[in-house]
């Protein structure tokens, strides 16, 4: 193992989880429901910025102010004096509301994210707490689990940027440190609420979420195109290269013989050197399948 290798470096936990994950039930669910589930059967429509704008607008007002209302209600959060929300929510709410393409507003971020987040910020601050210093020193405390909860958040593909103010607020926010452990499912509480509004209103005109778990989930169909890589010997690729080179312009810049991600109905093939994110590999599979 080479000590500077970008392989060994890397970990991926998708490679465990994903197998365990299900597919997405779109095929039996009715389609109305799975619409407002963020499955489409075709492309979608463009629209302009003013129409994003205006739900956007109305999402987070509408999201926030459920949380709000609901937070009210729940005795245990107000006999602990519990602010009716937690300012980390304003910041989610522009993701999941305006930035929905973004990885960080799908809601195995937004929800799992939020988790982690106030799970370690409330550890630390009870750790810390134990401490005569606590007030002199709870501002290391704080530093420390936002690095926490990031590291957590990067390591489980989790991460949600509104999460680290949580886990930051969690330690320094004296709102926050009198809830203790109800901080917890307060922010679980609020982020299925704020995921709840963002479906009902994301889907009226875009697409909300693009994915429930991961990127490199396959339908049930099997429909999504394929990314496949180059191996040594590999006759398909050296196909799909001559096939190219048939095709290619005469006058287009630089050599065939360089590589080239060559995308095809079901099937996007990519040189073997060239690495992907799963956002981008998503973004390949969906272009496929519109040619």
């Amino acid at each position: 193992m080479r000590l500077f290798d970008p392989e060994a470096w890397h970990f991926d936990i998708d490679k465990w989880l994903n197998p365990l994950v299900p597919c997405p039930p779109w095929h039996i669910l009715p389609y109305p429901i799975s619409y407002f589930l963020g499955h489409r059967k075709g492309p979608l429509k463009p629209i302009g910025n003013l129409i994003m704008t205006a739900w956007a607008f109305l999402g987070i007002f509408l999201g926030l102010i459920v949380i709000e209302l609901v937070t009210k209600q729940v005795s245990i959060f107000q006999q602990h004096h519990a602010p009716i929300i937690i300012a980390s929510f304003g910041a989610g709410s522009v993701l999941q509301f305006y930035s929905i393409e973004s990885p960080l507003a799908q809601p195995r971020n937004a929800v799992i994210g939020q988790f982690i987040a106030s799970a370690v910020g409330v550890g630390i601050c009870k750790l810390f707490a134990l401490s005569p210093q606590f007030e002199s020193i709870r501002w290391i405390g704080g530093a420390l689990s936002c690095a926490i909860a990031t590291a957590l958040m990067a390591l489980t593909k989790t991460v949600h940027p509104p999460a680290g103010a949580t886990a930051l607020l969690a330690v320094v926010s004296d709102d926050s440190l009198a809830l203790g452990w109800l901080l917890i499912p307060m922010m679980l509480l609020g982020s299925v609420l704020m995921l709840i509004v963002a479906l009902l209103i994301n889907n009226f005109q875009r697409k909300f979420p693009q994915y429930w778990w991961s990127p490199e989930d396959l339908p049930p169909s099997g429909t999504r195109g394929k990314v496949t890589e180059d191996e040594p010997g590999d006759a398909q690729g050296a196909d799909l290269e001559k096939n190219v080179s048939l095709t290619s312009p005469s006058h287009s810049e630089g050599s065939l013989d360089q590589p080239r991600i060559i995308i095809r109905r079901g099937t996007v093939h990519i040189p073997s050197h060239l690495y992907l994110t799963p956002e981008e590999r998503l973004f390949l599979e969906e272009l496929s399948d519109r040619i």
